[in-house]
C-alpha cells in the first residue's frame, strides 16, 4: 500500500531523514522503534505532507502522492494522530467523532469508538474537546476519532503517550482493530511493548533505517544497540556498514 523510496529530509541545513526505504502493506501493523530525537516524527510528518522531503519518492497505492497537500493525502485515506492532541474548541466528543466518521467515510457509531477506547459514551459525547479533558483523555478521543473514519493508512505518533497503565490494553485494541479492519497502521513509538504488536518494525537512528524485521528481533536490536546508546542518533560503524 505504501512504498517509501530514497527518501531524505533537511531542515536548516541539517539531515533529519537519510535515504529511508519502507514499505507498509495493506492491512499490517508497521511500528517503527527509536528513541527520542531519531526522525520518528519527522517521518510520519512527511508522509502526511506537513514537511516537504528533500528527495525521494513516497508511494501510495501505486500513486506518487510526494507532491500531494495534507488535505489530498487525507482524501486518499491517510490520517495522522498526533503525539500531542488538538483541542477542537467550540466541538462536542459526539459532534468530533461524527465529523470523523463523516470524512472517513466509517460506519462504526461514535458510541462504539468511545467505548472500545475505555470511554463511557454517556459521560463524553456531550463534553468538549477543550482543554477540560486530561492529556490522556484527548489521546483516547483522538484514537476513538481514527476508528471513526477508518482509514485506509493510520499514522499514530507515541499513541501510549500520557495513557495510564490500565488504558494501554484499550490502546492495543484500537491498533489491532484497524488492522482487522482492513487499515494500514504505521506505529511510532518508543516503547517496546508497543512496538512487539506489530506484524513487522524498523528500528530507526539518525534518521536511517537499521534493522527492519519481526518485531521480537526488532526489540531486542533496539536494547541491545539503542536503549542505553551513549551516542544517540550516531550509530556504531558497524551498524552502519549492514544498512
Amino acid at each position: 500500500m505504501l512504498q517509501i523510496q530514497d527518501l531524505s529530509l533537511n531542515l536548516d541545513n541539517k539531515p533529519i531523514l537519510r535515504n529511508i526505504n519502507l514499505s507498509i502493506h495493506r492491512g499490517e501493523i508497521h511500528s517503527i522503534l527509536g528513541a527520542n530525537g531519531t526522525g520518528k516524527t519527522s517521518l510520519a510528518y512527511v508522509l502526511m505532507g506537513l514537511y516537504r522531503p528533500t528527495s525521494g519518492r513516497i508511494m501510495f497505492e501505486g500513486e506518487d502522492i510526494t507532491e500531494l497537500p495534507v488535505h489530498e493525502r487525507a482524501k486518499r485515506g491517510i490520517t495522522l494522530a498526533w503525539q500531542e492532541p488538538a483541542r477542537f474548541e467550540g466541538l462536542t466528543v459526539g459532534e468530533y467523532l461524527r465529523l470523523s466518521r463523516e470524512r472517513g467515510g466509517g460506519s462504526i457509531s461514535p458510541e462504539r469508538c468511545l467505548e472500545m477506547v475505555g470511554l463511557t459514551p454517556f459521560l463524553y459525547l456531550g463534553r468538549a474537546v477543550d482543554g477540560t479533558l486530561s492529556g490522556g483523555e484527548r489521546k483516547r478521543i483522538e484514537l476513538a476519532s481514527v476508528l471513526a473514519m477508518e482509514p485506509k493508512l493510520a499514522i499514530l505518533d507515541e499513541p501510549d503517550s500520557g495513557i495510564d497503565a490500565p488504558s494501554l490494553d484499550h490502546v492495543v485494541n484500537v491498533i489491532r482493530t484497524l488492522a482487522k479492519g482492513g487499515s494500514s497502521v504505521l506505529l511510532i513509538t518508543h516503547h517496546e511493548q508497543i512496538a512487539e504488536i506489530a506484524d513487522r518494525a524498523t528500528c530507526l537512528c539518525a534518521g536511517m533505517v537499521l534493522k527492519t524485521t519481526n518485531p521480537q528481533d526488532i526489540v531486542r536490536f533496539f536494547r541491545n544497540h539503542c536503549r542505553e546508546c551513549l551516542h544517540i542518533n550516531r550509530p556504531e560503524e558497524e551498524l552502519v556498514r549492514n544498512i
